[in-house]
């Protein structure tokens, strides 16, 4: 029978989230105890800076379920799906997205975004950095339309649902489906970790390369031309999970903003030009030009300055639709270049709601204010609202299922404190026992849930914990 990853998600929370596999195996049957971490032996990368974070933070919290989260939720990443090597006698870092035993380019950068402010402090979180950076500059070189990767470069996928896949399948890919986000993540990293350390070791020759080769798959996909050496057939009964007309996507006007097949959930677009991603991309690329400026990399700066300044001005122009409801311009989640478009948001980020976030506006840009406004309303057809909770999911997990992704996302760029202290009662209420984050609960029964182990999601809420110490420690003062 095929499996493929949704069936696979549905089955783990058929059980209650408990066949969470590898390190995060008896984590579950130990949330009744004061944490839910690997014991310390089992933690498979250890940091005197975050534990010295966790002790800090915790120490504002004054809600003992939140405070307990934060415990387990926040070091997950390191505590199990780290996996260091080193290649040519340089660090290497494999980071798994957790129950799935492959490397995100996307994934695996927000995994480990929560540790950057701590990487002067501690010699061997740098060495993680590096190592990620390396791996990713790799993994990319490889193939730049890939989304996943695989830990031995020279495997083929095991992804039971990538198999039979129409597209071009080279050793070391986990999974192709092409992604713009894929490629702005791994800009956003190094030079957030650049600026956090002032460690320029890792943008080597091989980095550059990498760089070169992102920036050459963007202009690619901005399909001027011609279609570009992309396509993607899956044979699925899932209209999500592939692309129509031949593996190409739907038609569009060329217009100068780059083609993205899927959304950061993995799933389908419908119309090519995914309006969250592109802006996303105008800002990594500007950080790419940074970076690039500050270690002499002056051709690779201009390129990256260049193509952001054409897909800012083709997204301003093309980006955007008129709300019928309100009257009012709004960005739209997708549109085709020829006057067509939709309003949604996905809980995924880049998202709508998370623009402000990824530094791609400004967090008081009223067209921004206005955008993520409707995308927590009914005016978004994946916004729920039930008796356990609200917020916004998306196709992948399905109706009725919201994703504390999108709460802590909500609460990250508020500066409400009501609104701040719903999102925080709202993920105390989720995790269903287990003290994790996961990725998608049922409205009105967070014991109905996807994926016990996803890292990324814990991080994230460790990130707001952290956040919320630093700009509102009195309402982490508050208790239950």
């Amino acid at each position: 029978m095929k499996i493929d990853r949704r069936r696979m998600m549905a089955g783990a929370a058929a059980l209650g989230g408990m066949a969470a596999l590898g390190p995060m195996r008896a984590l579950a049957a130990q949330a009744a105890t004061a944490t839910a971490r690997p014991e310390p032996a089992d933690r498979l990368f250890a940091s005197p800076a975050v534990e010295r974070e966790i002790a800090r933070v915790s120490a504002l919290i004054a809600d003992a379920d939140l405070r307990r989260l934060f415990v387990n939720c926040y070091p997950n990443t390191l505590d199990t799906t780290v996996h260091l090597s080193s290649v040519e006698g340089r660090p290497d870092a494999f980071v798994i997205t957790g129950d799935i035993d492959c490397m995100w380019l996307r994934d695996s950068s927000a995994q480990l975004n929560p540790y950057l402010h701590l990487v002067r402090e501690d010699e061997a979180l740098r060495g993680l950095f590096r190592g990620l950076i390396a791996r990713q500059a790799r993994s990319i070189l490889i193939d730049p339309y890939a989304n996943a990767f695989m830990r031995d470069p020279s495997a083929s996928t095991n992804l039971p649902w990538a198999l039979a896949d129409d597209t071009e399948m080279k050793p070391g890919v986990a999974e192709r489906k092409w992604e713009v986000d894929s490629l702005c993540y791994p800009m956003r990293l190094a030079h957030d970790y650049w600026k956090a350390s002032g460690d320029t070791a890792p943008f080597d020759a091989l980095w550059a390369e990498a760089a070169w080769a992102s920036i050459r798959t963007f202009r690619e996909q901005q399909r001027k031309d011609d279609p570009g050496p992309y396509r993607f057939l899956r044979r699925d009964k899932l209209a999500t999970e592939t692309q129509i007309l031949g593996g190409y996507g739907a038609p569009t006007r060329k217009v100068g903003m780059i083609h993205s097949m899927y959304r950061p959930s993995d799933d389908a677009c419908v119309f090519p030009f995914l309006v969250p991603s592109n802006l996303f991309a105008v800002a990594a690329l500007r950080k790419l030009a940074a970076l690039a400026g500050a270690v002499q990399q002056a051709k690779l700066a201009s390129a990256a300055l260049d193509l952001a300044r054409e897909v800012e001005l083709a997204t301003y122009a093309n980006g955007t639709i008129i709300d019928p409801a309100s009257n009012e311009r709004l960005w739209a989640y997708e549109v085709d270049g020829f006057g067509n478009g939709h309003f949604m948001d996905d809980a995924n980020v880049p998202s709508l709601s998370s623009l402000a976030y990824l530094g791609a506006v400004p967090s008081d840009d009223p067209l921004f204010l206005r955008t993520r406004a409707a995308a927590w309303s009914e005016r978004n057809p994946y916004f729920f609202k039930g008796t356990a909770a609200e917020g916004i999911g998306g196709p992948h997990a399905g109706l009725r299922m919201i994703w504390p992704m999108a709460i802590t996302m909500r609460a990250l760029s508020s500066d409400d404190d009501a609104t701040i202290r719903q999102c925080l009662a709202m993920l105390k209420a989720s995790h269903a026992g287990t003290f994790f984050i996961h990725e998608a609960f049922d409205q009105d029964d967070p014991a109905k849930f996807t994926r016990h182990w996803f890292a990324w999601a814990n991080g994230l809420f460790g990130e707001l914990m952290i956040d919320l110490a630093n700009r509102k420690p009195a309402l982490l003062g508050e208790a239950a």
